[in-house]
């Protein structure tokens, strides 16, 4: 059986974003604030979850997210302001 993956942003405490997938977001979250998440977000807190969205497989969340960092920043903040209006 083919486990939820999720596509995720996180806001970096110096404004940047980070871009990544998992099967389970606030473990994900979790690991990335205790400093066992990806190199990147280590020291650049407070990191704050600002978008997700689900994907029906693994390969589908990595295509999404190739697509989402391929983005410019102004298209990466238009799709996460669309996802807090909801």
């Amino acid at each position: 059986m083919e486990k939820n993956w999720y596509l995720y942003i996180l806001r970096c405490g110096d404004g940047s974003l980070y871009t990544g997938i998992t099967t389970d977001v606030q473990r994900r979250l979790d690991a990335h604030l205790a400093g066992k998440g990806a190199k990147y977000t280590r020291g650049r807190g407070p990191l704050t979850l600002v978008h997700q969205e689900g994907c029906a497989s693994h390969s589908e969340a990595l295509k999404r997210e190739l697509e989402v960092k391929a983005l410019t920043r102004e298209e990466k903040e238009r799709l996460i302001f669309g996802s807090d209006r909801k």
